[in-house]
């Protein structure tokens, strides 16, 4: 079977990518996950607050040690470009020894200036950029508006900056999610991933403090994603790629039925092994093979909304009696 295809443009031997995550974070790893079959990785992102944090340690060291104001310039480029090293050195050294494509990711939080530098991530060689951006809507000073509009400021500076496809990465927090991933297709972005995998607090009542919980997906959180993903195929100016919940060759097939261009997958991977792409990979042909499908493309968008028979079933929210 033929399971090829392509994402922001660029080819991929297979549909299934390695997400963004402590499994992309070394070159080594990345050559683990190309050998295991990945169609392509996304490197573990760089976070915003890191360069942010670091930029105003900086900042206050100097102004302790006397420096001027009018060397602050040199100070914000020195940092910033020492924050970038190790990951610039990760992506070079990525591409000089694997053939699949490596995607940088940025987690954002702010529309901050910094963003002209992932023109140096284009440079050490990142086939695309993914950017991952998520605003809690708890500023109870800030408007829905003013949420959403900093999503297009952060992708306006960001293609501005670059020339290789970007994608992004997004939540389903949005007061009309439909609308709102139809408008950021139409952004200038190549792709949209859906959805974000988030930190959830959770309680430690012995030790009265708060702690990560639901640290891994889990299969049933596939039905979020495989349902938006389905609604809005067809239906969006950019490709359109699954996450989260993705346990399984099975899993791969929803996707790809529901209109999915490529899968991303982590979870799984940390419960069972990289070697596990295999098994997922295999349990994709042999699906293919058993409905006579020779390619991808003579099954993808199948089941989604647009080419549905019955398409209030996706927007059905209430469980009917048949059901219960």
């Amino acid at each position: 079977m033929d399971i090829t295809t392509t994402y922001l443009g660029l080819p991929l031997k297979s549909p299934i990518i390695v997400g963004s995550s402590g499994l992309t974070n070394s070159v080594e790893k990345i050559q683990k996950a190309e050998k295991n079959g990945a169609g392509a990785v996304i490197l573990k992102s760089i976070f915003e607050e890191e360069i942010a944090f670091e930029y105003e340690d900086i900042l206050k060291e100097a102004e302790s040690a006397g420096v001027h104001t009018d060397q602050f310039d040199y100070y914000d480029y020195h940092l910033r470009g020492k924050k970038l090293t190790g990951y610039i050195d990760l992506i070079s050294g990525a591409k000089k020894t694997v053939a699949i494509p490596v995607i940088a990711s940025v987690n954002c939080v702010y529309s901050h200036e910094w963003v002209a530098f992932v023109r140096q991530l284009q440079d050490a060689g990142a086939d695309a950029i993914e950017l991952n951006m998520f605003f809690l809507p708890s500023d109870l000073s800030r408007s829905n508006d003013a949420l959403e509009r900093m999503y297009f400021d952060i992708i306006e500076k960001v293609r501005d900056a670059v020339s290789v496809p970007v994608s992004l990465k997004i939540s389903y927090y949005f007061s009309n999610l439909a609308q709102m991933i139809q408008k950021l297709s139409r952004s200038g972005i190549s792709g949209l991933v859906l959805f974000n995998r988030f930190f959830s607090p959770d309680f430690d009542i012995e030790k009265m403090k708060v702690k990560p919980s639901f640290v891994f997906s889990t299969p049933a959180d596939l039905a979020l994603s495989l349902r938006w993903v389905a609604m809005m195929s067809q239906r969006v100016d950019c490709e359109l790629a699954a996450s989260t919940g993705v346990h399984d060759g099975g899993a791969v097939v929803k996707q790809l039925l529901a209109g999915a261009q490529a899968v991303q997958t982590v979870s799984v991977l940390y419960q069972k092994g990289v070697e596990y792409l295999q098994e997922m990979t295999a349990d994709l042909k042999n699906w293919m093979a058993a409905h006579q499908y020779e390619r991808i493309s003579d099954f993808r968008g199948k089941l989604s909304q647009a080419a549905a028979e019955n398409p209030a079933v996706y927007e059905r929210v209430q469980f009917m009696k048949y059901y219960s």
